[in-house]
């Protein structure tokens, strides 16, 4: 089991995100915080924190103020990072929004949180005229690089308002919930600084480690797991801005990465790469994998690139991790279980929530029932949302993750998923947002979306399509169609089935049981062609 973290250790350490970098710069200025392998530079802890404190006060000349939500459409450039932490001292919320999404994505987005402030790459030039016309909460739009330049050019240390408390919201992730359109959810400092430590202390992130931060900005995973988590614990973030198989491997040889945190589809990509059997990845001493179980094989793959594994269960709502295994050298371990919770951050499983909102009773000891926690990882709410937040966390405190599970000796175990969702590559996506934009077209009765085991994406999308009578619809025309989608949304594979052909159960809907045998059989069929198990979408 990984360390013990308590409440009493937690009280003795920063709740604010921004207090720990400023510790760990008055205890080892010179020392690396930050090394980008994108561009090859470099930030000491010293550095990092003046120009954070600069920013946030030109920010705070500029007007934004506590409890003011700034939005980001931006990689993980040193700048986003000295952004961030400038927000967080001011109190204003950090929403890093999704480089995939669509225009009109981001414009929802915007609008839901009601953003002051919006700071977008220049490749996004075109959303200005839009973002100004559609989203009057926006007082500051801001191009980077060149506008962002100049506020920073400009920036000069000068008061700062105090205030801030470790419940404030810090942070918002934009996640898939079960209507499977993005919802915001506030994430707090007290939140994520007990994710750090509990992350950072059960796969010893702190001094001396270097960690890979590959994943997206705007993810959970990018952010509280592990560039938050680095830089709370002391260790130094190895950032790379857009995440690339082959620039990741040349990062951990270049700088010296010791552990690596990723999804298993990012594993699977670099593992592919060719000459990957040559590489020296002698550096690395931990190597932690989350979001989706894996087969054993996956395991020894990874215990053949570090010396030491692990995983945990890991969401948004949650800040980030909220289960751990040990990092061991014993891949049978791994595999037994999604790991234990911690005290700080107590586990339970549970019966479904009361009518009135309250959470149900808790199961017999290896029961199944519904994943739930309680204590300060819970986020703090769906933004404009209460509806939403209310069918999250119960009126007395456990936050419902969706997931159905048991525990026993060895730690948690799922058992499914109360509110199904697939999981390409990590993302969270919910089948009915793709079956109604495909039924978008006229030649359409209907379309039925399942996932199946993908060697490189963990779980790949299938998408079953039944034509109109008296019309064609071509699989050339639904890719066409769905170009639209985020691009982690679009199917890999279309079955085009004739008029009246879809499978149905008793009560007239698709029938999810049906379609998944279809899947697996056509999954079968494009296999012994070698048409499924690619990194590309099925040409």
């Amino acid at each position: 089991m990984p360390p013990t973290v308590t409440p009493e250790l937690f009280a003795q350490l920063p709740h604010l995100i921004h207090e720990a970098l400023d510790r760990h710069a008055a205890q080892r200025p010179a020392d690396l915080a930050l090394i980008n392998a994108t561009r090859g530079t470099q930030m000491t802890w010293s550095q990092l924190r003046e120009a954070s404190l600069a920013l946030a006060a030109e920010l705070h000349r500029m007007g934004l103020r506590k409890g003011d939500f700034l939005a980001t459409s931006l990689p993980l450039l040193n700048e986003h990072i000295i952004l961030e932490y400038a927000c967080f001292r001011l109190g204003v919320v950090h929403a890093p929004l999704d480089l995939r999404l669509s225009p009109a994505e981001v414009l929802r987005c915007i609008g839901l949180i009601q953003a002051k402030a919006y700071i977008y790459l220049d490749s996004f030039a075109a959303l200005a005229d839009p973002v100004r016309q559609s989203c009057p909460s926006v007082e500051h739009l801001i191009e980077f690089p060149n506008a962002f330049a100049a506020i920073m050019a400009r920036a000069t240390p000068g008061p700062i308002p105090g205030g801030i408390e470790e419940t404030d919201g810090a942070q918002v992730i934009f996640t898939t919930g079960s209507t499977g359109s993005p919802k915001p959810a506030l994430l707090s400092h007290v939140g994520i600084t007990c994710q750090n430590l509990c992350l950072g202390s059960a796969f010893d992130f702190g001094p001396g480690q270097r960690v890979l931060c590959n994943l997206p900005a705007s993810h959970v995973g990018g952010q509280a797991e592990l560039l938050l988590t680095s830089l709370y614990m002391g260790g130094t973030a190895v950032t790379l801005e857009i995440f690339d198989a082959i620039k990741s491997l040349d990062a951990v040889e270049r700088h010296g990465v010791t552990l690596i945190g990723q999804i298993p589809a990012m594993f699977q990509m670099e593992w592919r790469t060719d000459g990957y059997a040559r590489r020296d990845l002698t550096s690395v001493r931990g190597a932690v994998y989350g979001g989706q179980s894996v087969p054993r094989a996956f395991l020894e793959s990874m215990l053949r690139m570090a010396p030491s594994i692990g995983t945990g269960l890991g969401l948004t709502e949650a800040s980030g991790f909220c289960t751990y295994t040990d990092l061991t050298g014993d891949f049978e371990s791994v595999a037994r279980s999604i790991g234990h919770a911690t005290p700080l951050y107590p586990m339970s499983i549970r019966r479904e929530m009361s009518g009135h909102g309250a959470a149900g009773e808790e199961v017999a000891a290896g029961e199944i029932g519904h994943v739930c926690f309680r204590g300060p990882q819970t986020f703090l709410g769906y933004v404009g949302d209460p509806a939403a937040t209310a069918r999250a966390i119960s009126t007395d405190g456990w936050l419902y993750t969706g997931d159905m599970g048991f525990v026993d000796a060895s730690g948690l175990h799922f058992a499914g998923r109360a509110k199904w969702v697939l999981k390409p590559a990590g993302n969270q996506v919910f089948p009915g947002d793709i079956e109604n934009h495909i039924s978008l077209l006229p030649q359409v009765a209907s379309a039925g979306v399942v996932g199946h085991e993908h060697h490189i994406w963990s779980e790949g999308i299938l998408a079953f399509v039944e034509k109109r009578p008296g019309t064609e619809v071509t699989e050339a025309e639904l890719r066409k169609h769905s170009r639209s989608l985020t691009s982690y949304m679009r199917p890999l594979h279309y079955v085009i089935l004739e008029p009246g052909s879809m499978p149905l159960n008793r009560t007239a809907k698709v029938d999810i049981v049906k379609l998944q045998q279809m899947a697996r059989d056509e999954v079968s069929r494009l296999r012994e062609r070698g048409r499924w198990d690619g990194a590309q979408a099925e040409a």
